[in-house]
């Protein structure tokens, strides 16, 4: 069970990370769609898992190994963003969303 400060730091994170994967996915991921679809964050506030969607490109897993390596530059314009609002900034851990992929496949399945 997440706290409210944890709810609010995942909220708060999964926002400014959609605008920055917005704004910077023409220069650092091949002008990819990247969706943040969910944002846990551990009780010390030290991690943020971050769950992504991928889409207009061919192989997800390559755009993720990108994504993570870029991490620190993310990270930074986070940072950025979120410096009044928080004390340390989480290390992110991205991680592919595959729950579009499983609603689809079981649609699929149903007709």
């Amino acid at each position: 069970m997440e706290s409210t400060r944890q709810q609010k730091i995942s909220r708060l994170i999964q926002k400014d990370l959609g605008t920055i994967f917005q704004q910077e996915s023409r220069n650092l991921f091949d002008g990819a769609l990247i969706t943040v679809t969910k944002v846990q964050v551990s009780k010390d506030l030290a991690i943020a898992k971050v769950y992504l969607s991928l889409f207009i490109t061919t192989d997800k897993q390559v755009l993720l190994d990108k994504i993570r390596h870029h991490s620190r530059e993310v990270r930074h314009f986070l940072a950025l963003r979120v410096h009044n609002q928080l004390r340390v900034m989480p290390e992110l851990h991205f991680f592919l969303d595959d729950s579009l992929d499983y609603i689809e496949n079981i649609d699929q399945l149903l007709k």
